[in-house]
């Protein structure tokens, strides 16, 4: 009889009792029952080590770390661990629709040259749903700016993990998703599935609420390196990869030029997809002149100032406050 389950499902837990039933029994109720269910309580101090142990399921290993050591650890531990032949990652407060694995692998299984796939989602409590890019090159160039698969919502291939000694990197902790999925793209082929298949839940305690700041700054970083593989010259304190709702001239200068270097380069070199690394770039002009410095709304002199030095950010600007007008 074979033991080994088609796949390990990964769920870091810590002080997740509010929710923790919930995301368990989507789990245990998925229609693709060929599963172990891998819980790393990080020394809960609340009731999720007793919530856990209220089941019977042969499928649930629990694992109980003597001391708090953080989730990117027990993420490492958990990918240490695996039996399956893919790793499917949940979240301790978030909830799988019924039939997630069954896609999830039947495409997995379609689809050998692909080594991980993500899902749409929908908030819980909303009618809002995602619109994540589906295309391996679309999303290789979206992960340039913004983290564009769901970490909950994936499933990968766990040899393929093991032959390249994949770890999340706990330095780019509370972004360590962001920073796997950008060094991932380039070794092989992403996806998102068109189909809503997760429930994700917000709430004031989650990470991405808590460690926002720290989240973004690391987020920056990793658009730094991604541009960084073009081999343009860089400069790490560009408003390019700053947050900044305004900046001086000369700064919009500088990032409009090196802009148009990227362009320029990848078109030679198509390390992008050209269509989706350009679309890109067009809203990062947008959104370098939306920083132009000026007071009382009076744009006037700082414009007059681009018209003369870089009538291209000039026509950018204009077409900005265009739109923006005219949507009023």
């Amino acid at each position: 009889m074979n033991t080994t389950p088609k796949i390990s499902v990964l769920m870091p837990v810590y002080n997740s009792e509010l929710y923790l039933r919930e995301a368990v029994d989507s789990i245990l109720n998925q229609t693709f029952s060929d599963f172990e269910l891998l819980i790393i309580d990080d020394a809960s101090t609340d009731l999720s080590v007793a919530i856990i142990q209220s089941y019977k399921d042969s499928r649930i290993h629990l694992i109980q770390k003597p001391e708090n050591t953080g989730y990117t650890q027990s993420l490492n531990m958990g990918l240490a661990i695996a039996k399956g032949e893919f790793i499917a990652r949940m979240d301790s407060d978030d909830i799988s629709l019924p039939t997630r694995f069954e896609q999830q692998i039947a495409y997995l299984d379609a689809h050998p040259d692909v080594l991980l796939c993500g899902t749409q989602f929908q908030f819980i409590g909303s009618n809002w749903t995602s619109k994540q890019p589906l295309s391996y090159e679309e999303l290789k160039v979206k992960l340039i700016t913004a983290s564009c698969i769901l970490h909950p919502s994936v499933c990968f291939r766990t040899s393929f993990f093991r032959e390249n000694n994949i770890f999340y990197d706990i330095q780019k902790e509370p972004a360590e998703d962001y920073d796997l999925w950008t060094r991932l793209i380039f070794m092989g082929k992403m996806v998102n599935l068109d189909t809503v298949l997760l429930h994700y839940r917000r709430h004031t305690n989650q990470v991405s609420t808590t460690r926002f700041l720290e989240q973004r700054k690391i987020s920056n970083r990793i658009k730094f390196t991604m541009l960084c593989r073009l081999s343009v010259p860089l400069n790490i304190n560009s408003i390019l990869f700053k947050d900044d709702l305004v900046a001086s001239i000369s700064a919009i200068r500088e990032a409009y030029d090196t802009i148009v270097l990227l362009e320029l380069v990848n078109t030679k070199s198509e390390i992008y997809a050209t269509t989706h690394f350009n679309s890109l770039l067009e809203e990062e002009k947008y959104r370098i002149c939306k920083m132009v410095k000026h007071k009382n709304n009076l744009v006037f002199v700082p414009l007059v100032q681009l018209l003369m030095t870089r009538p291209k950010i000039f026509y950018y600007m204009i077409r900005f406050y265009l739109k923006k007008y005219f949507k009023k």
